[in-house]
């Protein structure tokens, strides 16, 4: 569809900004001047965050200046229902253009064929050589990173030196620091219901297939239905299962706290010493100003030291039915220009998937540099596995939450599509 535009226009609807009521849905759209035709794409995405906005909409001005003949608008909705919307758009036939995804949505579009294949951007030499591995599917690929995100231990500074206490490097060191808060009458861990423990658990569960570099086999074995993912992460959720029988988490109150606003709200009252999120929500914490010093550590979950769970993230896809597929194309090139990819990356307080990319610069997160730089890395939805892990851990942490034994909890996921049951 071609249409006629008059008129500069940049609006952004968000949550406390303009109206009131709209807690979950963000809205940009870019009106160039009148220079005749232009075709409009829509983006449609999972950043809602007005400080995201702002970038985002940064990137598509930017592009338009460069191309005068196509608009870009951005939609945006928070969390789980972004999802929904996503999916509902597609099998109704009225998908967006260009999208964010996830390791599960891929699964599902690329499997009814609902995505584009970007093998020709080339922006892709950019890459570095894991990305590329986990973008890459049979000689195609459907979706490309604009970050790396990156999952780690908040931990408040003063409430920890207050006491005596350091932030731990191995999971011994751990346990006693948790152990000594419990002792004091103080949950040590805040969690919310989504990321924190899937990713705990993930992490342990899967980090030493990592580090022997047999990860791509026994992801295959998985996807054959030859092996069982209890296997691999009991131990990862034996872990939590523990955490929450000795009282280092309140499982009711992580099972009403929502990541990244729930969780980020109860940590800046500084009376817990931890909290499990993404770091990428590092700029956040640091605005509502706590009281307190904070920094962003490892997982110590290991005997003999720490590791991050990482994801390749902000994924980008175009819809293969789109009625502007060269155009929707141009505009994901556009976006993962070196130049753009870092400056999302930078304020998302997240890692760059490019060979010359750099971490943000964000003060609180540099403590995860180092673990990343080395190796000591598990990536919490890896590509290579053909199974909706990033769904099938959350729901069972929350089973595990709601009281469910971790027996009956590896029984439940053994038995999910892309694993085998007994």
């Amino acid at each position: 569809m071609r249409r006629r535009v008059i008129g500069i226009c940049v609006f952004l609807l968000s949550c406390g900004l303009i109206i009131s009521g709209c807690s979950k849905k963000n809205k940009v759209v870019n009106y160039e001047k009148e220079s005749g035709d232009i075709i409009d794409i829509t983006f449609f995405g999972n950043k809602y965050e007005p400080e995201n906005v702002t970038v985002i909409e940064e990137i598509i001005s930017e592009f338009m200046k460069e191309n005068p003949d196509i608009r870009v608008s951005y939609e945006s909705l928070k969390g789980n229902d972004y999802f929904e919307a996503l999916g509902k758009r597609m099998a109704a036939g009225k998908g967006d253009d260009v999208f964010m995804v996830n390791h599960d949505a891929v699964l599902e579009l690329s499997e009814e064929k609902k995505l584009a294949d970007l093998s020709g951007l080339r922006t892709l030499s950019g890459y570095t050589d894991r990305m590329l591995d986990q973008m890459d599917e049979d000689g195609k690929i459907y979706w490309v990173p604009t970050t790396v995100s990156v999952f780690g231990l908040y931990c408040n500074m003063d409430l920890l030196e207050e006491n005596g206490q350091k932030v731990p490097e191995n999971l011994h060191e751990w346990r006693q620091v948790l152990d000594y808060f419990k002792g004091q009458g103080i949950t040590p861990i805040i969690a919310n219901n989504d990321i924190s423990l899937k990713t705990l658990a993930i992490g342990r569960g899967f980090y030493d297939i990592y580090q022997d570099g047999r990860q791509n086999e026994v992801f295959s074995s998985l996807n054959r239905g030859e092996d069982k993912i209890s296997t691999y992460l009991s131990s990862g959720f034996s872990l939590v299962e523990e955490f929450v029988q000795k009282g280092y988490i309140d499982a009711q109150a992580a099972l009403g706290t929502e990541k990244t606003s729930d969780d980020l709200e109860q940590f800046v009252k500084g009376e817990s010493p931890f909290m499990l999120t993404g770091a990428w929500a590092a700029g956040r914490v640091e605005k509502m100003e706590p009281e307190f010093s904070f920094q962003v550590a490892s997982y110590p979950v290991l005997d003999d030291g720490s590791l991050i769970v990482i994801n390749p993230d902000t994924r980008l896809s175009v819809n293969a039915d789109s009625e502007h597929l060269d155009e929707a194309v141009r505009f994901v090139e556009y976006f993962t220009e070196a130049g753009n990819i870092q400056k999302f990356a930078d304020q998302q307080a997240s890692f760059s998937p490019l060979k010359k990319g750099s971490p943000s610069s964000v003060e609180e997160i540099q403590p995860l540099v180092p673990c990343y730089q080395s190796g000591r890395t598990v990536i919490g939805a890896d590509a290579k596995l053909d199974m909706p892990i990033w769904n099938l851990t959350a729901q069972a942490s929350v089973k595990l939450l709601s009281g469910e034994t971790l027996d009956t909890v590896m029984d439940w996921m053994d038995g999910q599509e892309g694993s085998i049951s007994e």
